[in-house]
């Protein structure tokens, strides 16, 4: 979900990859992809990760998303035209999901809006997707973008990975690969939670979101 550069710093929190001894362990050869890609200019930079192969078999998406209704209803259907056989879709806005800006105003190609999250997974797909942490307290934040995802995708089961200012939301579809939730399953565990934090979400009896780390039937 490519938008123009605002002249903002957002997305520029890349110091951790001046600490290689703090953090290249995690993922060597994933580290060493992105300090090479982080020396490039923006768009170079994008190019850069798409050419790398860190992603074996991943096709990409690339095209300047605009406000504009019209423009943004076309961008999607090309976006899905595009990933056609694709088991797993990544949207990666600037925000996140949608907050209180509507679809069609300026900046509103910042957000990924639920109706589109819908529109992916009644294909079958499953979805991945970037939020940022707003300045709000966090457990009650990821509680509602839960409680909002299911209102898109009622039988998906889903996970939450967190990091120190975002958080990724894995939607699985019933019907994708069981390889899936097995690999989600086991990322949970992979990392020290102080790096990336995953959960399971469940659901308790009452309707408010519980996060636990097993599938439980």
């Amino acid at each position: 979900m490519l938008t123009p550069s605002d002249g903002s710093s957002d997305g520029g929190k890349l110091a951790y990859l001046q600490q290689p001894d703090r953090y290249r362990h995690f993922d060597p050869e994933l580290f060493d992809t992105l300090a090479h890609a982080a020396d490039e200019p923006d768009r170079r930079r994008l190019q850069s990760i798409e050419n790398s192969g860190a992603i074996a078999g991943a096709a990409y998406f690339n095209e300047l998303l605009p406000d504009e209704l019209s423009g943004r209803a076309a961008f999607m259907d090309r976006c899905q035209s595009a990933f056609h056989g694709a088991e797993l879709v990544f949207f990666d806005p600037d925000n996140g999901l949608e907050a209180s800006l509507s679809k069609g105003r300026k900046n509103s190609s910042k957000y990924l809006y639920l109706d589109e999250v819908a529109a992916f997974y009644a294909t079958g797909k499953s979805v991945l997707i970037y939020q940022h942490f707003p300045r709000v307290e966090r457990r009650a934040f990821l509680a509602s973008c839960i409680e909002r995802l299911r209102g898109a995708a009622s039988d998906a089961l889903i996970w939450t990975f967190t990091t120190a200012h975002v958080v990724f939301f894995l939607v699985v579809h019933p019907e994708s690969p069981a390889r899936l939730a097995v690999a989600a399953t086991e990322a949970c565990g992979r990392w020290d939670e102080n790096f990336i934090g995953g959960r399971y979400i469940g659901w308790s009896h009452g309707a408010a979101p519980i996060i636990d780390s097993e599938i439980h039937a």
